[in-house]
């Protein structure tokens, strides 16, 4: 029995987890996906499923009828609703509906989702507090359980950030620190100056500037590890670049250590086979676009270590912010369903 999965909002990363499920034979014999929902064309969706910027042609075939996506000669349903009220998916069997609109994130709105038919939803950003869960593939997925109906997967820069935070706090103690994003341009900035924002730096050109926005990763570092509350602050810069993002890491640590000894500890384990998903280690000259199509969650650039006294140590974290988290998102959802699966017997 393979497990059924519908998405609603079909853009970045909602395309990314049909590209990435297709590119990994190893899912398509655990999942099916059964369906889109999605305000834009049937045509659109499909010529932009074919062709992508970033990640290039998609490596298969791609048509259409009038409510039907065919890929590889396989039928996803689409529809076409704005209002969770109009949506009717009972007939469809859905386990699981990814929710990759970015649009909301409380537990009511995605109550309305599952009164459509799917029996669990799992959110691809940052979710109000009382839903579930909220999960970090790799670091707490196994909290996940069969009573859990309404998950966050968290967002692409904790996906990114929590995996390295756990490991030197468990080594060495995290006593404070500071991220800094350096985050490839989004679409909720124009390509030139326009007034589709109520905040002021996001009506600028995307492509022209370097742009501060703000950024909620403290309270997302806190609400997976609460060990640091009040240790952190953020920051965050969008960058003229369409994809591959990375994370300044600054932190103070309890334990003096020194620069092999930071990227010991991150090559052994990037080399742990149950972190090879979401862990990586280079230590050669790169640059972002080095990236793009990565799917680990974080890749530390071991030539950019540094370590100042001792206990003052900066570090640089690469990742695709959209193919690792879609990846995860996968990952997130197979473990999760096994999970209810196993609960059965």
């Amino acid at each position: 029995m393979k497990y059924r999965l519908a998405i609603n909002g079909y853009g970045r990363i909602g395309r990314n987890i049909l590209r990435a499920f297709y590119e990994r034979p190893e899912l398509q014999k655990i999942f099916d996906i059964v369906a889109i929902n999605e305000p834009a064309d049937i045509g659109t969706m499909a010529y932009l499923t074919r062709f992508d910027s970033v990640h290039g042609r998609f490596p298969g075939k791609v048509s259409y009828t009038d409510n039907r996506l065919l890929i590889n000669n396989h039928s996803v349903v689409i529809s076409h609703v704005g209002d969770p009220d109009e949506l009717n998916w009972h007939d469809l069997n859905i386990d699981l509906l990814l929710e990759c609109s970015g649009t909301f994130k409380s537990c009511s709105t995605a109550q309305h989702y599952l009164d459509a038919g799917p029996r669990r939803l799992l959110f691809s950003q940052p979710a109000e507090a009382n839903v579930d869960k909220t999960i970090i593939f790799g670091c707490n997925d196994h909290l996940l359980t069969a009573k859990d109906y309404i998950v966050s997967n968290g967002s692409c820069t904790t996906n990114c950030i929590i995996p390295i935070l756990m490991l030197l706090h468990k080594h060495f103690k995290i006593e404070k620190g500071v991220t800094t994003t350096i985050h490839s341009a989004m679409n909720d900035q124009p390509v030139i100056d326009a007034y589709h924002n109520t905040n002021l730096r996001l009506t600028r050109a995307s492509m022209q500037a370097v742009i501060p926005v703000e950024t909620k990763l403290s309270k997302g570092i806190e609400r997976i590890l609460p060990e640091l509350e009040g240790r952190f602050c953020s920051v965050a810069i969008r960058v003229p670049t369409i994809n591959v993002s990375l994370i300044d890491l600054t932190v103070h640590l309890a334990t003096n250590t020194d620069r092999k000894q930071i990227n010991n500890l991150f090559r052994n384990a990037a080399q742990c086979d149950t972190n090879q998903s979401v862990m990586g280690y280079t230590d050669e000259p790169h640059a972002s676009v080095d990236f793009s199509h990565d799917e680990h969650s974080v890749i530390i650039d071991g030539t950019q270590t540094q370590v100042s006294n001792g206990s003052l140590v900066k570090i640089i974290c690469w990742f695709d912010n959209e193919w690792a988290f879609s990846n995860r998102m996968l990952d997130t959802a197979r473990v999760w369903l096994e999970k209810c699966c196993n609960s059965m017997f």
